[in-house]
């Protein structure tokens, strides 16, 4: 089992021989080339934005029409000869800081001797906007950031990390001044996708005050070249944690939902963590709420992602801050002691969720590599 089966169908975009781009779906280990199977020019576009702007109903209806082409037997390509590309263009993102145990590991890390958690936390998705030019496909080359890392200390990063992530596009654009209810998450999120917010610990720690991140997580951001629609997960949305004080009313406190969704963390060959997306404080649909309550509008091809997803557990810490305590706790990977990540380490991501056929998904693994600074 693949976990791309016909209970998954996730787009892409890829090319062969070097023609042109067009729309995908995987199905096992092929490809389905919509642009040579349809008719539709939306599928033979260079990016999924197209497709994601005609909305949910057509959505449901190319699902509709992909299964019946993998019904008919419709020829696949295989996937070792395509080339894949980033799935679609980003217009804007957003990345929030949602999961508690996430918030409480570094609140006691940063923070020893105060409040795990700031004043507001339990009360709003807190967030940040990102840069969209520098969201990266898997497979992508990280190269080692620079900046200053401390007053008269320039330099390349010395705290290098990672953080899994899940990451939600946005396909249907919605009016400036006309916020986005928890109940609208499916009229405009097209689909997931896997998402390391590559981070440099140093740089933040001396940045992020009184604005928050900036340089130290602009250089890169990776993310999947497969999208899962938001119609695969049916099976895989779940309650989530008590929520207390009670949140706000457009927050939809007795409605909103997570998903369980496993995240594997592999640092050079090795799994080193298994952080659980259904841990997580704030669900999709809240986050999306509070990016629209003060009237922001959406634009296809936003991306907004969930922030480190950690769960309870010493080994369920989606970043290697959390994992090292701050860089006072080393840990074991391969037979030595490691921190932070250095130059020639492999990233892996990789996701699972469950199915409507009572089986598995494996979304889109995200994969990077850390090259020097130049």
């Amino acid at each position: 089992m693949t976990g791309f089966g016909t209970d998954h169908l996730p787009y892409g975009v890829f090319s062969v021989d070097g023609g042109p781009r067009r729309v995908g779906v995987r199905l096992d280990d092929g490809v389905l080339d919509l642009a040579a199977l349809t008719d539709r020019p939306e599928l033979a576009a260079p990016s999924l934005n197209p497709l994601m702007a005609l909305g949910p109903q057509v959505w449901r209806e190319t699902r509709e029409h992909v299964a019946y082409l993998v019904d008919a037997g419709s020829p696949t390509v295989p996937v070792a000869d395509v080339v894949l590309h980033l799935p679609f263009e980003v217009a804007d993102y957003v990345d929030f800081y949602a999961s508690e145990h996430h918030a409480t590991n570094v609140g006691r890390i940063m923070r020893p001797d105060g409040e795990a958690l700031t004043p507001n936390w339990k009360h709003l998705p807190i967030g940040y906007h990102g840069r969209a030019g520098t969201v990266v496909a898997s497979g992508t080359p990280v190269v080692r950031p620079t900046g200053q890392r401390h007053a008269d200390d320039v330099g390349p990063s010395r705290r290098l990390d990672l953080e899994a992530e899940l990451g939600f596009v946005v396909g249907t654009p919605s009016p400036l001044g006309s916020p986005v209810p928890v109940s609208d998450l499916a009229d405009h999120v097209f689909g997931v996708v896997g998402l390391n917010d590559w981070s440099a610990r140093d740089l933040q720690a001396w940045e992020y005050v009184p604005l928050g991140p900036f340089l130290a997580k602009s250089f890169a951001t990776t993310i999947s070249h497969w999208v899962t629609p938001l119609a695969a997960l049916d099976a895989a949305w779940c309650d989530l944690p008590a929520q207390d004080p009670r949140p706000a009313d457009y927050l939809g406190p007795d409605v909103a939902r997570g998903l369980d969704v496993d995240v594997e963390v592999e640092l050079a060959g090795e799994v080193v963590a298994r952080p659980p997306y259904s841990s997580h404080y704030w669900g999709p649909a809240q986050m999306l709420a509070h990016l629209t309550v003060n009237g922001a509008s959406l634009r296809t091809g936003d991306l907004f992602a969930s922030g480190t997803i950690s769960g309870p557990g010493a080994h369920q810490r989606g970043s290697l801050l959390e994992l090292s305590w701050g860089g006072r706790e080393p840990f074991v990977v391969a037979g030595r002691e490691r921190t932070f990540l250095e130059d020639g380490d492999e990233v892996v991501l990789r996701y699972s969720a469950p199915s409507t056929s009572g089986g598995r998904l494996t979304l889109g693994e995200v994969r990077g590599t850390i090259h020097p600074a130049r």
